[in-house]
């Protein structure tokens, strides 16, 4: 049996894609910097967090999958292979939020919604 330990996003900006997908998934948060994680940045010539090319995005401790956004210099330029389907209460609410933190809405169908994040990756949001 197998299950999942990490998501592996590839992205042009990985700070604001980790941002946004923290924001988006209840419980998670983007990953603090402890000095000695600033000190590895600094000693690769990363001067600031916002430029660090994998930003890892987590919940509690022991909670996965974890999420790591990693810049790629390409930028996307087709349908993604792989997707998330979230699912909420409030299906109006949460696509109001989700466009309200810089999603789009694609496509509207009697069951689900589908959107694309800040970077086009889509993923689907149901009603509970």
């Amino acid at each position: 049996m197998a299950w999942i330990k990490d998501v592996v996003v590839d992205c042009r900006h990985p700070a604001s894609a980790a941002r946004f997908w923290a924001a988006v998934l209840d419980g998670y948060a983007v990953a603090p910097y402890d000095e000695a994680e600033l000190e590895r940045l600094r000693s690769e010539g990363i001067l600031s967090p916002e430029d660090d090319p994998t930003v890892k995005v987590e919940a509690a401790p022991g909670v996965w999958p974890r999420f790591f956004f990693v810049l790629v210099p390409e930028p996307k330029t087709a349908k993604n292979r792989f997707h998330l389907d979230l699912v909420s209460e409030d299906l109006n609410t949460e696509v109001e939020r989700l466009t309200g933190l810089g999603a789009k809405v694609l496509d509207t169908y009697d069951d689900h919604v589908v959107l694309a994040d800040p970077e086009g990756n889509e993923f689907c949001l149901f009603p509970s």
